[in-house]
């Protein structure tokens, strides 16, 4: 890594300690420009049109009628959304909760305990409060942490919080299970570009694969129509699972000129598509732009599991997926060379794949 990540670049604030303060104000450093300010924007309002709702059972049915009308479904959320919701995925309820409120539990724990894990931008592994090293950079209304699930050789149990007590435990297993689902997921991704299965899963390095989770705490905001918990990005990892807190709504996904906010349905599971995954289906898949507002009354926890090619391997088009008619969109870079975009520059749109567009 470039000595440009290995310091921030100013004091860390953590978020939430300026939440606890009671201000009444949001600091300067928060305040988005108008455009990028939600009260300023074509906002769909919650329970308007939402991103597509889909039971996983259907892919194990004996009714063929279903199983093809399941792999329909997740095609057009891929080629049309970027994002989908899924239910029966498998994971159950009871593990949903218990990870995501162990990790809520960690966010209240006290300042000096938390601050034992404080991350640096070299890996980012551990607690943090901004992604990018831009001094004078606006940031985001969020404190995080951030964890490697795989591959097992940079896993680091020690790097885990220890408090709560069941925080290490509830993390290995919900890593699994998640790791799991998305390889099911991928398998269905891969099939339907007319791709063997395991081209997705085997392309991102198999058993090599990188998995990170990203558990997110957005305290309440004085004045949430100033500013964002996390600015409008495309992921730029292969597939995310995204389990939202059930009881305030946050995300809001890019639709056209619109933001739509999603409403959380409990016990589903958001899978979206990252910039991997349309380089390597040739754009058929879309990484979408989606960013999270904060609230003035409530606090709000999420978790994220990343999906992500092993580092040093080349990501590019599908070879299958190029014709002289649909030229190959992206030129070939390892995920290494890619994150350190983001990392240098935080989130920014779709500027990341849009810089790896082939030239005409």
């Amino acid at each position: 890594m470039s000595e440009l990540l290995e310091y921030w670049p100013e004091p860390i604030i953590r978020v939430q300690s300026l939440a606890d303060r009671g201000l009444t104000v949001v600091p300067d450093r928060y305040i988005k420009p108008p455009s990028q300010r939600p009260s300023t924007t074509n906002d769909t309002h919650q329970g308007d049109e939402q991103i597509p709702l889909i039971d996983l059972s259907g892919l194990e049915s004996d009714d063929n009628n279903i199983r093809s009308s399941t792999l329909k479904q997740i095609y057009e959320a891929c080629t049309e959304w970027g994002f989908f919701q899924v239910t029966n995925h498998g994971v159950s309820p009871e593990l949903l909760h218990r990870t995501r409120e162990v990790w809520r539990g960690f966010f209240h724990l006290p300042a000096e305990l938390k601050q034992e894990y404080a991350n640096t931008p070299k890996t980012y592994e551990g607690y943090g409060s901004r992604l990018g090293v831009q001094k004078g950079a606006i940031l985001d209304w969020s404190d995080y942490y951030y964890l490697h699930l795989l591959p097992n050789s940079v896993k680091d149990h020690k790097k885990w919080p220890a408090q709560p007590i069941s925080c290490r435990d509830e993390t290995e297993e919900y890593g699994k299970q998640l790791v799991n689902l998305s390889r099911k997921i991928m398998k269905v991704l891969s099939r339907n570009l007319g791709l063997k299965e395991e081209y997705i899963w085997e392309s991102f390095g198999g058993e090599d694969i990188g998995a990170t989770l990203r558990a997110n705490y957005y305290p309440k905001c004085p004045q949430p129509d100033l500013t964002l918990g996390l600015s409008s990005h495309s992921d730029p990892g292969g597939m995310t699972l995204l389990l939202p807190d059930e009881h305030v709504a946050g995300l809001q996904v890019r639709r056209g000129d619109n933001w739509i906010t999603i409403k959380p349905v409990p016990g589903t599971i958001i899978i979206n598509i990252g910039d991997q995954i349309e380089v390597l289906s040739n754009a058929i898949y879309k990484s979408v732009e989606h960013r999270v507002i904060v609230n003035s009354a409530k606090e709000r926890v999420s978790l994220a599991v990343f999906c992500n090619p092993k580092g040093n391997l080349l990501i590019e088009p599908a070879k299958e997926l190029v014709t002289p008619d649909r030229p190959a969109e992206y030129e070939p870079m390892t995920f290494d060379e890619y994150k350190l975009y983001m990392r240098r520059r935080g989130p920014l749109g779709k500027s990341q794949v849009e810089s790896l567009k082939s030239p005409r």
